[in-house]
């Protein structure tokens, strides 16, 4: 069996070498001989579990022109991860088992990331008619979700928590009161007042956010609120994690690296669901990442061609393609500013949203699943989306300035990105 020795690298803030035996770690220590085996230089760079993404949009089938399996796994490892969740609102929708398996095998032709489906609740995310959970389940889905709707209805909501629950799997609950929101278009707040552009209420989020507690703690069952942007859903998600609700939920780097404040020029890039929120609310991810409210970072990964976010914010389509961006956001807004620690970070970005969807995730131990991303942390950069791997270039952090670098990502113990 092949034997791969990472030489060097910054292990627990140590410099170790990692020696990799097809896709687990043999051994960790250090001036491991190299015995003639295939050696990387990770001399002064940072080794950490690479990340998993319980949250992506990787178009396939239905809208290649915005992203494809191929082109959202080129972007994911370039980001660090070595397994990614897509979300089921392709055309036509992850709703039975023939698209499940379709891309399950196109990912591994494509051999880069670990692809997981996400397979719909609703069929045709119509929220009318619940999908064949056990058979999507069977066929390869970690989960599921309406992702892109919410499921309006609590009573389907209800049945879905029931089934899921059955088979040992979470719903991944996209919280959004199609009433509240109302043709709006961005925050309601400061910004929208200023820009004369309609806002979204808060209380379109936290509505559905409540709902979906309630349908929890009423039925002793667990849901995942996906994307949450707003204080009022981190304090309720933290007072049902109180009372022992079976509740977790995610945010983006864009809740707590940004806020509405990049819509004052009208830039569709900053167009997103949900919106970007104030100050207040960007602080208010911060407190509940490093409080525990939050389970897991995702990207929320939506890339749009380029006509698609062109023309402004009223016909834009929401989204920010941000899978490449993701670790170097995180690490510059919440580490190197003393919110959290490294070890947390790793904790949001690989082994929570593992644990929430049942995959197994890379472990930096002896005997463990040899995912690793090495990273060197004192790189500082500026964004650019021209070099994106993503067909979607559409995001409002091109320019800014951050810290953290993918150097490598290896793919069971394989090298499948190394940065020029």
């Amino acid at each position: 069996m092949k034997k791969l020795l990472i030489k060097s690298a910054l292990v627990g803030g140590k410099k170790r070498d990692i020696l990799i035996c097809g896709d687990r770690i043999e051994k960790i220590a250090e001036n491991i001989p190299a015995d003639g085996c295939a050696a990387v230089d990770a001399q002064g760079i940072t080794a950490l579990p690479a990340f998993v993404d319980m949250h992506v949009h990787l178009r396939e089938p239905g809208f290649e022109y915005k992203e494809d399996i191929e082109s959202g796994s080129k972007a994911a490892v370039a980001g660090g991860f070595s397994a990614v969740c897509c979300m089921p609102n392709t055309k036509p929708v992850t709703d039975n088992k023939y698209i499940v398996r379709y891309i399950k095998d196109r990912a591994k032709e494509v051999d880069l990331v670990k692809v997981y489906p996400i397979a719909a609740v609703s069929v045709g995310e119509k929220g009318e008619t619940i999908t064949e959970m056990g058979k999507l389940k069977e066929a390869g889905a970690v989960a599921f979700s309406d992702d892109g709707r919410p499921v309006e209805s609590a009573q389907l909501m209800r049945i879905a928590l029931e089934y899921a629950g059955g088979l040992n799997m979470p719903v991944i609950s996209h919280c959004e009161d199609l009433s509240l929101v109302n043709d709006g278009v961005m925050n309601e707040g400061y910004i929208s007042t200023l820009t004369g552009l309609k806002g979204i209420t808060r209380a379109s989020e936290e509505v559905m956010v409540a709902r979906d507690i309630v349908l929890a703690e009423a039925l002793g069952a667990r849901v995942h609120i996906a994307h949450i942007s707003t204080k009022g859903s981190a304090q309720l998600i933290r007072e049902a994690k109180a009372r022992g609700v079976k509740v977790t939920c995610e945010t983006c780097p864009h809740y707590f690296a940004a806020t509405d404040e990049l819509c004052k020029d009208n830039d569709a890039n900053a167009k997103v669901n949900p919106p970007l929120r104030e100050e207040s609310d960007r602080l208010a991810m911060i407190e509940a990442i490093k409080d525990g409210t939050v389970d897991a970072i995702v990207t929320d990964h939506a890339p749009h061609a380029k006509h698609e976010k062109e023309g402004g914010f009223i016909g834009a389509a929401n989204g920010i393609s941000g899978i490449e961006t993701s670790f170097a956001l995180s690490y510059t807004t919440l580490v190197r500013s003393g919110e959290i620690t490294l070890e947390k970070l790793s904790e949001l970005m690989t082994v929570n949203p593992a644990a929430i969807v049942g995959i197994e995730c890379g472990k930096l131990e002896e005997g463990g699943k040899a995912d690793i991303t090495l990273v060197d942390l004192d790189e500082r950069y500026k964004i650019d989306k021209n070099k994106f791997f993503s067909k979607g270039k559409n995001t409002p952090f091109d320019g800014r300035e951050v810290y953290g670098k993918v150097r490598y990502t290896l793919v069971d113990g394989k090298v499948k990105y190394k940065a020029v």
